[in-house]
């Protein structure tokens, strides 16, 4: 039974292979592709991207595709650059850039390389949403912020779209859900099951509400999803234990971890996981790959000629 009302992506991470990947995600019929970012990863230390980059790559390989970016790590960026490097991708993928926010964290010493203080990055975040707001509404925008003060900045050509593009925020804890509802279009959570993304949707519907902002067609529910599929559940399991050994420092089972916060199996098996997210509220889905590169290939054709139709019918 086709899965309705979900729009399914490919998360981009092998930065060689970006355009080839996006190219290919369009070709198997998925409906966006996303990218995350880190500028450097420790314990344990790995591969990153930088999220805007890679979508670029993307919006030059693709005619259609969406793109999400999950997320921007908005305190590591000046937000007037930030603001003007995401009105680049908008304009030039002809408006299909969704801007994902978030504050990270994980990794302090990208924070120290960077020259900002890791308790900083809340509010540098919320003062980066003020200024995008600000230069995307038209021309000579000022803001007179915490850390950032200007008059007169025009940005020249303007987004495609009037306004900009939306900005959905990052993260499974109430502060992200605060924020979401206060200046976001979008909330994109990870580390769900489907219970707790009903409960975590739930939440974010009543904080829309009490801010006057009822009219959920206009505020997108994502989900960033790790996803290792398999000719069999366990299978995919243990590719799924494996990947998250490598990316996690984690004290209990890495299989329990996969169990639990993975999209595992067949085709068949992972489309009923999807249909229970759909129902607990998410409307975008990112397969984020929890395998090596060299496996990623094999990942996104199985989810494009064996799981997307389940989902579209």
């Amino acid at each position: 039974m086709p899965v309705k009302g979900v729009k399914i992506g490919a998360n981009l991470s092998d930065v060689a292979a970006t355009a080839r990947h996006a190219a290919m995600a369009e070709s198997l019929g998925f409906d966006f592709v996303g990218a995350g970012e880190h500028v450097m990863r420790n314990d344990p230390p790995g591969p990153t991207q930088l999220a805007l980059s890679a979508l670029a790559v993307a919006a030059g390989a693709t005619k259609t595709v969406s793109l999400l970016s999950s997320i921007v790590i908005a305190p590591l960026h000046h937000p007037v650059m930030l603001a003007k490097q995401a009105a680049v991708v908008d304009l030039a993928s002809g408006g299909r850039l969704i801007l994902g926010l978030g504050v990270a964290g994980e990794f302090p010493a990208e924070f120290e390389a960077m020259g900002v203080p890791v308790n900083q990055r809340g509010s540098r975040t919320d003062e980066a949403i003020e200024v995008a707001r600000a230069i995307w509404a038209g021309p000579d925008a000022n803001h007179h912020g915490q850390r950032f003060d200007f008059d007169g900045f025009s940005l020249d050509p303007p987004t495609m779209r009037p306004g900009g593009p939306p900005i959905w925020v990052g993260g499974r804890g109430e502060p992200a859900m605060e924020r979401a509802t206060r200046a976001g279009d979008g909330w994109l959570p990870y580390l769900f099951t489907p219970s707790q993304y009903a409960r975590g949707a739930g939440q974010v519907r009543e904080m829309l509400e009490n801010r006057g902002r009822a009219d959920e067609s206009e505020f997108g529910f994502g989900l960033h999803l790790m996803t290792a599929l398999g000719a069999t559940h366990e299978e995919a399991r243990t590719t799924a234990a494996k990947g998250l050994a490598a990316s996690y420092q984690y004290s209990g089972s890495y299989e329990d971890l996969a169990e639990r916060y993975v999209l595992l199996g067949p085709p068949d098996e992972a489309a009923e996981r999807i249909a229970e997210f759909r129902d607990a509220g998410a409307g975008h889905i990112l397969l984020s790959w929890v395998t090596p590169f060299d496996q990623i290939d094999d990942q996104m054709a199985l989810a494009g000629e064996g799981l997307l139709p389940l989902v579209h019918g």
